[in-house]
């Protein structure tokens, strides 16, 4: 009961951080590491890269998440480390998350 507790207030000061200095952080992983843990890890669910359509089951492309202006370093570490029902636990390392989160803000059209 603490989890989904702990991760809506996590999710609840998100605006609140990312509106704090430091919010604009640079991401710190590797995009190459990170292209392929997407590979592994998003395909079943996700177009994956610059281009494709999305899976069937209505799940955004990447490029579609890297492109939303409330997609953060922070926004995409947090939720890439809380479980959700939609999205199989990854239990992603914290250098794998840094890797993932380079490799999706990396598709963000400039």
């Amino acid at each position: 009961m603490r989890a989904p507790l702990v991760a809506l207030l996590l999710l609840a000061s998100l605006p609140v951080l990312a509106s704090s200095p430091g919010a604009a952080q640079v991401p710190t992983g590797d995009a190459v590491s990170g292209a392929m843990i997407a590979e592994r890890w998003c395909t079943a669910c996700h177009a994956v890269g610059r281009s494709g359509t999305p899976a069937t089951d209505g799940a955004p492309t990447l490029q579609s998440v890297a492109d939303r202006p409330s997609t953060t370093v922070m926004s995409l570490s947090v939720f890439l480390r809380t479980p959700h029902a939609r999205m199989p636990d990854l239990s992603l390392t914290r250098e794998e998350t840094d890797d993932l989160v380079t490799y999706i803000l990396g598709l963000r059209r400039r």
